[in-house]
């Protein structure tokens, strides 16, 4: 049964980080809740899981989509009654570009995706990750958000605006219950977003999802006791 095993819900669950998130999770106990646009791409990964010995519950969803972000919080607390884990792994480029130039319809999306869509999370989820001994959330940051460059402006917003509400949401929660939220860079990690803003660069140099996964899923456990930590990924 799924309530006999800690719950975790993992955005952006097929491919790249999230997925390997979603697999590592999988690994270490947890029941997986993966949530994703892709719904072959979730199915294969569902089977991966069974394969694992684990479980899952697919969730084909576009984070663009406020209203059914919103419908999960209600939807979930009446299936499982908590959750023990969310990981924000989702996120959009859309293009690098000067920002002059940057259009409302691509700050939108960046903003949504990036941000919007993990506030509403926060806001849908509250209470299930309360229901939990020990709710954690851990979301996908950027090194951009610290040190913005040239052409970068709407990535880089996007990612400082999650920083800034994640680690108020964490000033929120310290001593008062017992849910910690966290925020983790991966750093340069060889996925399709990376080599679509650096095609030059060769992704065998960079760490692959894999290695990257197991110390997020560190940050999902009851035993991590950092709060409003901005976290740096540690090549072993």
């Amino acid at each position: 049964m799924a309530q006999d095993k800690p719950i975790a819900l993992i955005t952006g669950a097929s491919r790249g980080i999230g997925r390997a998130v979603a697999l590592e999770a999988a690994r270490a106990g947890f029941h997986v809740i993966a949530v994703a646009r892709a719904q072959r791409a979730l199915e294969k990964l569902d089977d991966e899981i069974k394969a694992l010995g684990g479980a899952a519950t697919l969730i084909p969803l576009d984070l663009r989509d406020g209203a059914a972000i919103d419908a999960l919080g209600p939807a979930l607390y009446e299936r499982f009654g908590r959750l023990d884990a969310l990981a924000g792994c989702a996120g959009v480029l859309v293009a690098l570009t000067p920002a002059q130039q940057a259009t409302p319809s691509l700050m939108d999306e960046v903003m949504m995706v990036n941000f919007a869509a993990n506030q509403r999370l926060i806001r849908t989820l509250h209470p299930l990750l309360r229901a939990s001994e020990a709710g954690r959330a851990v979301f996908l940051t950027s090194g951009a958000s610290r040190n913005p460059k040239a052409y970068w402006g709407p990535y880089a917003a996007s990612k400082a605006a999650l920083d800034a509400f994640v680690t108020s949401y964490a000033a929120e929660l310290n001593n008062v219950t017992p849910v910690k939220a966290n925020l983790f860079n991966p750093g340069p990690t060889r996925t399709a977003m990376r080599a679509k803003a650096f095609p030059g660069e060769d992704p065998m140099t960079l760490p692959a999802p894999e290695e990257v996964a197991p110390q997020i899923v560190a940050m999902m456990r009851a035993e991590y006791q950092e709060n409003g930590a901005w976290v740096q990924f540690q090549r072993p």
